[in-house]
Order: C-alpha cells, then structure tokens, then sequence
C-alpha cells in the first residue's frame, strides 16, 4: 500500500483544481508543447524517410547503380554481360549508349540526356518498363527512330503519342551550306512518369539509333550494371573492372547522386536534433510547473512529513505528477504523429487539387510530390528520448520538494 502513496497523491494533484490558475495554465501549456513536439517530431523523420525511399527506388530506379566503360566502345556485349552477371553481388547487366542532345517542337526547346537501350533488357535494370503510361518500351524498334519522353518533358514540348519532334546532338556536321549541327527527325511511340526530375530530361532510344546518331563505331557505349544492394556499386564496380582484362573503366550512383542522398541523410539527422529542441522546451516547462507546485504545497508536503513520509515517498510524488504531464504529452503526439505520417501525402495532394499550386516542382526538385515513409525505429527513438527528458526534467523539482523542512513550512502556517 505504501509504494502506490506517491503514485495516488502524485496523480491527484494532476487533476485537482489549483487557486492558482497560472500554474495550471503552465501545466497544459507544457503537455501541448510535448504532444507538438513529439508529433511534429514523428511527421517530419517520416517525410525524411520518404525523400530517402523515393531516392533509391525511383532515381536510382532509374539511373545505373554502375557503368562499365572499355575504350573505343564494347562489342559482343551479351557475352560481356554474362560474365559480369555470373559474379557476386550482380543482379543483372545491359547495354548503355549515352549522348547529350536538346528536343524541339513548335519553337519549345529542351536539353536531354538522350539513352540508347535494348528494349527487351531493359526491365531487368531499370524501373522503366513499369512506369509507362503511354505506349511500350518494345515500340523502339532499330532503324524507326522512335523515342520515349518523359511526362513534363512531353508537357514542356507540347508533344503526344505520334508526334515527330526534332532531335539535335551538338557534334558538328560539315555541308556545302557550312558547319551545322546533327538533326534528326523522331517519332513519339512512348511517354513515361516516375514522378522525378528525369521526366523534364530523359529521352529514350533503341540502342542500334543511338549508335548510328552518335557514330559510335562500337556495337555499344557501355554495359549498365545493377547490383543487389545498391550500396554495394561504389566497391563492385571497380572489383568488375579488376577481373577484366582490358582498358576498362567505371563509375556509379555516388557521382552523380551521391550528394543528394548524403545530404537527405544529414538532414534528417541535423532536423531530428533541432525538432527535439521543441520537446526540450516542453520539458523546461516541467520543470517550471513543478517548482510552482512545490512552492505552493509546502505545506501539504510539510504534513506529510509530520505523518512519516519519506523524502523518498515526496520526491516520488512529484516525480509521477511530472511524468504524468510527459507521458500524457508523448501519447497524444506519438498518436497525431503517426496519423499525419500516414496521411499527410494524400493532404497534400488534396491541398494542390483544391487550391491549384504545386509545393514541389520537379524541375526544381527530386520529385514532384511529397513522400512519407512512417518507420517503427523513429517512433521508438522519440518515444523513447521524449519520456527519458521528461523523466529527467522532473528529478531537480522532486528533490527540492523532498528537502522541504516540516518546521520551516509551517513556521507561518
């Protein structure tokens, strides 16, 4: 019975009326800023890690894991690619043919990467194959000169299926009318979204009229390579080029996307840190609360020593009125939290249909919409560094109230 006496006095002082109103004002003042806090905590780690899965399933989806090079262009790429298939960590392997060019149309002009694939390989590699909504990667058939857009850049140029757009590279071409650059008229056969920034400047060819547009002497540029953890290509890559005899050369996600994904990583880490300072805040706010609340139950307190408390029993008594406030807090964050987590991508969204604007434009951004990803760990951790800084919020409160002297309280009372 003794043990439940802080737990039974320490929440009956939660919930009575005080006379004084500031105090209870402070009381809720410090749950709300818990709960927002821990709540506003939880939604933005989730959108963090929802920049990060959009990261590595939809660009690196898209771009290369790795590239193997070989001077002067790779023939007899097949039997390439089932040697560099047949070692660990490789997933699969296809052909890859880069050149730098624009797309025009009705006077629109736009710089692409224009990328020469082998339509039928394609899907082992690449997320490609699965984000099409015009068309198929099977209509880029050798020698027709079709290419597949993507979404806004399709909206950009004005263009639809069959439309024949102008392809220009920026390797000169000499004429009897002087030095112009390669133009070559294509055909729209396919439009793709995966809701990034390739869609604005990524254009799609067979490989055969990459080869021919380019004047690469070789069967292929290059071999794309994807492994089965992405992670793995920084290493892989290199350990492909050494097993190859030959003048090979490299390169992987990391230099070209590396940077964005290090600074999603830190970001996350550097918001986490400063999001907490709001729980931190909350928990001075405690801390406030119960200093007030000890001042003005010196007497209560004064009582229970005369009838055999401990300065234990008293400190733990404000230890649970404390507590009560934080945990109160974090559970109604954690709960608001999560139900933002989870909701907040269709918010938005709904948001942009009513009120006709776009909070991220891929043109400027990664991707065009805003992701969330709730993760089980985030919630632990603040959960778990919410409850331990409220906890330690209510120990200098607690042991000021336990060293509170009968006598010196009640000389006046």
């Amino acid at each position: 019975m003794r043990a439940n006496i802080p737990l039974w006095i320490g929440l009956r002082y939660l919930a009575a009326k005080r006379r004084n109103h500031f105090i209870s004002f402070i009381s809720m003042s410090s749950m709300i800023g818990m709960t927002l806090g821990v709540a506003v905590l939880i939604l933005v780690l989730s959108v963090m890690n929802g920049f990060d899965r959009e990261l590595r399933e939809r660009i690196l989806g898209m771009v290369p894991h790795a590239v193997l090079y070989k001077y002067g262009g790779i023939d007899d790429w097949e039997v390439l690619a089932t040697r560099v298939e047949g070692l660990p960590g490789v997933a699969a392997a296809a052909p890859l043919t880069r050149l730098q060019g624009m797309l025009g149309y009705g006077g629109r002009v736009q710089g692409v990467m224009i990328t020469g694939i082998e339509p039928g390989v394609e899907e082992r590699v690449s997320i490609l194959p699965q984000h099409m909504t015009e068309g198929e990667l099977e209509s880029l058939q050798p020698g027709e000169f079709g290419v597949v857009i993507g979404e806004l850049l399709a909206r950009h140029l004005k263009v639809g299926m069959g439309d024949k757009i102008t392809m220009m590279l920026p390797e000169a071409t000499l004429s009897p009318a002087g030095v112009l650059p390669r133009i070559k008229r294509v055909t729209v056969t396919g439009i793709f979204s995966v809701g990034a920034e390739l869609d604005s400047n990524l254009a799609v060819i067979n490989i055969d009229d990459a080869r021919k547009l380019g004047r690469i002497d070789a069967e292929v540029q290059s071999l794309r390579i994807r492994f089965d953890d992405l992670f793995d290509a920084p290493a892989g890559i290199w350990e492909i080029v050494g097993q190859l005899d030959g003048r090979y050369s490299g390169t992987d996600w990391t230099r070209t996307h590396g940077n964005l994904f290090q600074a999603i990583r830190m970001e996350k880490t550097m918001i986490g840190l400063l999001l907490l300072m709001i729980v931190a805040v909350a928990a001075f706010n405690i801390i406030s609360t119960l200093i007030m609340v000890v001042t003005d139950k010196q007497a209560d307190i004064a009582i229970l020593r005369t009838m055999g408390a401990t300065p234990r029993t008293i400190m733990g008594i404000f230890m649970v009125q404390g507590l009560s406030i934080g945990v109160v807090g974090v559970l109604l964050g954690t709960t608001l939290g999560i139900i933002g987590a989870l909701t907040i991508s269709d918010l938005i969204a709904a948001l942009e249909r009513l009120f006709q604007f776009q909070i991220l434009n891929a043109d400027v951004y990664f991707i065009s919409y805003l992701p969330s990803q709730l993760k089980l760990s985030d919630v632990l951790i603040v959960v778990s560094a919410s409850l331990t800084i409220s906890f330690l919020a209510t120990l200098y409160p607690s042991y000021r109230a336990s060293r509170v002297q009968p006598a010196e309280a009640l000389r006046y009372e």
